[in-house]
């Protein structure tokens, strides 16, 4: 039976929403895994709610792409696919290619000096070994870097592919050493932007994102290879 992470009771969201909200993360964090059975009864026990609630955040799931609904089989959460990981960090490549090229036009000096702030602290994560916390950092020195762009609608379609891309941040930022790489490239990426450089900060952006899926692809298939040489003991 799978562990269910502890709601947040003082919250003032309606209680679906917080068991949604508290699947969610769970799932997308790594703490549910992909194939893992999510039973209705199971979870408003161990929750302390009703079903009702329960069902509703399931399907709410399901509809954002995490979970998977099949007749006689159950409720699984999804797995992750190699194909769904190219699918979306080819988007995402040619978005931070965009955006990087952007902000390199238009940061701000706060913006630069909230970069390297971040930056700093992603360091110390990394230092600490403390990959979860290497990964909020990672996310806010990208988000910066959007909001820099100025472009409402750019930061808006990032913004629907954050859940997806959560979950292979997870999967890519799970080795110290690989860790220790994205700090390398994102101080190429600050340099550029620093010199105001559109087409170096373009060019290394890409090749961030590229990085990131032939390392997530190869963890994928070390991985699915295992899985089947166990499977066929």
């Amino acid at each position: 039976m799978i562990k269910v992470p502890k709601l947040k009771t003082d919250s003032y969201q309606p209680l679906r929403d917080v068991i949604f909200e508290t699947l969610r993360k769970a799932i997308v964090s790594g703490e549910i895994k992909p194939g893992e059975r999510l039973m209705e009864v199971a979870l408003a026990e161990q929750m302390g709610v009703s079903r009702t609630p329960v069902r509703e955040a399931i399907r709410r799931l399901e509809a954002e792409g995490l979970v998977t609904m099949t007749p006689r089989r159950g409720t699984h959460v999804s797995e992750v696919s190699i194909k769904d990981m190219i699918d979306v960090l080819e988007v995402r490549a040619a978005l931070d290619k965009l955006a990087a090229g952007l902000a390199a036009k238009r940061i701000k000096p706060s913006q630069m000096k909230a970069l390297e702030n971040i930056h700093k602290q992603f360091i110390a994560y990394v230092e600490k070994n403390n990959i979860e916390g290497a990964i909020r950092k990672d996310i806010e020195l990208h988000d910066v870097i959007y909001s820099a762009t100025g472009n409402s609608r750019l930061v808006s379609v990032v913004s629907s592919l954050r859940e997806q891309i959560y979950r292979f941040r997870v999967l890519y930022m799970s080795d110290n050493i690989i860790a220790e790489n994205v700090q390398h490239e994102h101080e190429e990426m600050l340099a550029a932007l620093r010199a105001n450089d559109e087409k170096l900060a373009s060019e290394l952006a890409e090749k961030h994102i590229r990085n990131q899926m032939e390392t997530i692809i190869k963890i994928k298939g070390v991985n699915e290879g295992k899985t089947a040489k166990d499977n066929g003991r």
